[in-house]
């Protein structure tokens, strides 16, 4: 494909992140794409899960549907109504709506919009505002989400572009892609975040909908593929799932013999994003689970033995 087709490809963006200092090194810009597999019950960004664009209810800054009903008369489909005072939104009759015209008609932002069709352009603009600062901290852009390969053109067209102006490449990958496109973009990438969550494919299925098989064959075909690319493994640690010595140790000895070039990180479960399951009516299904703090770091010296001075301690 030509840059000048590549300049033009599009996909769905939900947001782009500058100066970030944790997906990747050095300061990068994060192109958050729409999209992925996998419904991870702890997923702290619930609007990257599906592949369309969706609208947001933020009741609190909507002005009450007494004062006013914009959004109402704007939606052809009877799909924004009140529910006594505020906005609420029967998602069946939106789910394909591509017009989204209740929330551009919303004079408070009550309403808002998850997901953009833009071209890799329109992002690489974005991005190479930047490009200083890559420059001076090896720094470049990350392809996040959901699962960035899910929308293969578009992230193989992203990657090839950010390459072609001189821009330092990496991406975060829950594995659950196509392997020809995972292995197409690895020709383009600088860096590779990969999540592996568990080891038990029975508890993978439960916790996150599908089971690791193909996740696991992703890793291994990715760093036969390419024996010299850094890879960063990272494991969510998450109560009750895989906060256990025999979870964190069953990973660690799976990527052992993968190679030099694969290091390993844990990362503390968090609550952040929770607020956005309102946003999209959706329960949030971890509830007020929490991670206890004194045995995740024991967890993490059952990991350093695996691993040695490879194991990586988050800040």
């Amino acid at each position: 494909m030509s840059r000048i087709e590549d300049k033009k490809t599009t996909g769905y963006v939900f947001n782009i992140q500058k100066y970030s200092v944790h997906d990747g090194p050095g300061i990068r810009t994060i192109a958050f794409l729409k999209g992925c597999h996998l419904r991870c019950r702890w997923c702290s960004n619930p609007e990257s899960q599906e592949t369309h664009p969706q609208v947001a209810v933020n009741n609190n800054r909507c002005i009450g549907t007494d004062k006013c009903h914009f959004c109402m008369d704007a939606c052809p489909r009877g799909a924004v109504y009140s529910d006594g005072t505020k906005v609420a939104i029967r998602r069946e009759l939106c789910k394909d709506c591509t017009d989204l015209a209740c929330a551009h008609a919303c004079p408070a932002q009550g309403l808002n919009i998850y997901g953009k069709l833009q071209t890799v352009d329109e992002v690489m603009k974005v991005v190479e505002q930047d490009a200083p600062f890559y420059a001076r901290s090896g720094g470049g852009m990350t392809l996040s989400g959901g699962e960035p390969f899910l929308q293969g053109k578009f992230a193989l067209a992203l990657l090839r572009e950010a390459r072609a102006r001189f821009i330092r490449t990496a991406v975060e990958t829950c594995g659950m892609c196509e392997q020809d496109v995972l292995l197409e973009a690895g020709k383009h990438l600088n860096y590779v975040l990969f999540d592996i969550k568990s080891m038990d494919s029975a508890k993978h299925k439960e916790m996150t909908g599908l089971p690791n098989e193909h996740i696991l064959s992703n890793l291994k075909a990715f760093c036969v593929e390419y024996p010299d690319t850094p890879i960063l493994v990272r494991t969510p640690i998450v109560p009750g799932f895989n906060d256990t010595p025999e979870a964190v140790t069953a990973i660690a000895e799976f990527i052992e013999p993968l190679g030099d070039h694969v290091q390993y990180e844990m990362l503390p479960y968090h609550r952040l994003g929770t607020q956005k399951y309102e946003f999209l009516d959706r329960p949030y299904l971890m509830g007020e689970t929490s991670l206890d703090n004194v045995a995740y770091k024991k967890l993490l010296k059952y990991a350093h033995r695996v691993l040695k001075d490879r194991h990586h301690i988050p800040h």
